[in-house]
């Protein structure tokens, strides 16, 4: 697979009311294709929001769309482009962030969360300098995290629905 030169295509997802602000790296291939976050079948963000949330399980874009507004959470990535070789964050260069104003100036953010540990690095080192806001790094919910079961990631990302409260 070559490299190629992305600008991030998803729009950010957020309300007036967020509380909550789940940042990815940047969309993966599926995620491009379907135009919406987690896209790709096999990514388990979706099956442990629902179980942290005790919620159904979304099963394409308008409910997914539907349930990260009921639960009030932001979710974006924090490259806005980047070079990369189809979905490998490994493969991520010339790297431009996300410019998280747009979300912040605008909703009562609690706390900023970061999906997995690409994610983190970018983060610290493009985005947090600029906002003053830490991150919580939780495990990647990535099939390519295959340490991490269902059972664990649900665990550690329990954090979120109580900063939804």
């Amino acid at each position: 697979m070559k490299e190629e030169k992305i600008i991030h295509p998803i729009p950010p997802l957020y309300r007036k009311d967020s509380r909550v602000l789940i940042l990815g790296s940047f969309p993966s291939v599926k995620s491009r294709a379907s135009a919406f976050f987690y896209g790709h079948p096999q990514n388990r963000f979706w099956k442990v929001m629902a179980a942290v949330f005790e919620d159904e399980m979304p099963a394409d874009v308008p409910e997914r769309r539907a349930f990260l507004i009921r639960h009030r959470i932001a979710a974006w990535d924090v490259i806005h482009s980047c070079t990369i070789r189809g979905s490998s964050d490994a493969s991520i260069k010339d790297a431009v962030p996300n410019d998280l104003s747009v979300i912040l100036d605008s909703a009562p953010i609690r706390q900023i969360y970061v999906n997995g540990k690409t994610a983190e690095k970018m983060y610290r080192k493009y985005i947090e300098p600029v906002t003053g806001r830490k991150a919580v790094c939780l495990p990647s919910t990535s099939p390519a995290n295959a340490a991490w079961s269902l059972d664990r990631l649900v665990e550690a990302w329990k954090v979120v629905g109580e900063a939804c409260k």
